[in-house]
């Protein structure tokens, strides 16, 4: 799995060969080997364990080499400096991705439970209402899914982030924060949400459920969406494809996620059984994703939390040019 440190010398081992610039030789060359991140969550981990893009790319000659990250913000650097050809994230990742310059587009897109993110404080612990974590040290990962979580469940409260001690921590170090009682509360994502909402000693203050919509995106680096969108179509194709077909079988979608991931099976299927829960909804950018990526986008520089003012639109794929 791939933190920050990992991520860099990653990059620095892709620079000499996929940080190339875009010519026509490049993009007449045939794609020889797929490089793909993922997380251990959702239906790119299904396919993965199930080998479906590899079965589906086998007859054109491509290979696939697999990278794990643990969130969503070094999935992305790496996405964008080359490093890697394609990945998933959540809603927040892309908008500072594309304020730091990568060179990546939205590709994809999938919508998720919200009951799959949460706030977790320990089951003794006085705080019975957001309003209560006022001055209270509350970790999340900032740049991530639950960074937004996190800003929106404060609102409900009439708090902002700066009215909580705020801690970036990635999801291990803040299990290990959590169960040594360092932090008050904790805002995650599952799988972790899932395997410590069943911890004897936390408590889920509140899900995202009503506060915030589940939105992440598929998204693939710029030059091999422009080099490769055949096989772009042919990736989100599929995991649409492997998505429907896991909806339709949940007992074996729980032991193939459960084999890849190495969360137990009755985590899986709380995960998987979740309301609104749906593994084959995936699609290409719809203009509702966009929508909701731009406000999302506006109201995080508002906030001076992103630092630029940023048009979604220009970095969605718009997938192939239609013959004639």
């Amino acid at each position: 799995m791939f933190n920050r440190r990992q991520t860099l010398a990653l990059l620095g081992a892709a620079a000499g060969s996929a940080i190339l610039p875009f010519s026509a030789n490049a993009e007449s060359q045939p794609l020889k080997t797929l490089r793909i991140g993922w997380q251990k969550n959702g239906v790119l981990a299904l396919a993965k364990g199930k080998g479906a893009l590899e079965a589906r790319l086998k007859s054109r000659g491509i290979d696939i080499k697999w990278a794990e990250f643990s969130s969503g913000p070094p999935l992305l650097e790496a996405l964008g400096a080359g490093a890697i050809d394609f990945g998933p994230t959540g809603d927040v990742p892309p908008l500072f991705a594309q304020a730091a310059g990568g060179n990546l587009v939205y590709a994809g897109t999938y919508r998720g439970s919200p009951s799959g993110s949460g706030i977790l404080v320990a089951k003794d612990a006085p705080f019975r209402s957001i309003a209560d974590l006022k001055g209270k040290r509350v970790a999340f990962k900032r740049g991530s899914s639950v960074h937004n979580f996190t800003v929106k469940a404060l609102r409900t409260a009439g708090l902002k982030v700066s009215d909580v001690e705020a801690i970036d921590l990635s999801p291990s170090d803040a299990a290990a924060a959590f169960a040594a009682g360092k932090i008050d509360a904790w805002a995650i994502w599952d799988p972790y949400f899932a395997i410590a909402e069943k911890r004897p000693d936390a408590r889920v203050l509140t899900t995202a459920d009503g506060i915030v919509e589940s939105w992440s995106f598929f998204l693939s680096n710029g030059e091999f969406a422009t080099q490769h969108g055949d096989v772009l179509n042919e990736i989100i194709d599929e995991l649409a494809s492997v998505g429907r077909a896991a909806q339709d079988n949940l007992d074996e979608t729980v032991a193939t996620l459960s084999k890849i991931t190495g969360v137990p099976e009755d985590i899986q299927r709380i995960i998987l059984t979740r309301k609104d829960a749906d593994l084959g909804d995936v699609t290409t950018i719809s203009e509702e994703a966009i929508k909701y990526q731009q406000a999302l986008a506006d109201e995080f520089y508002d906030l001076n939390i992103v630092p630029k003012k940023l048009n979604v639109s220009e970095i969605v794929w718009k997938g192939l040019p239609k013959a004639g």
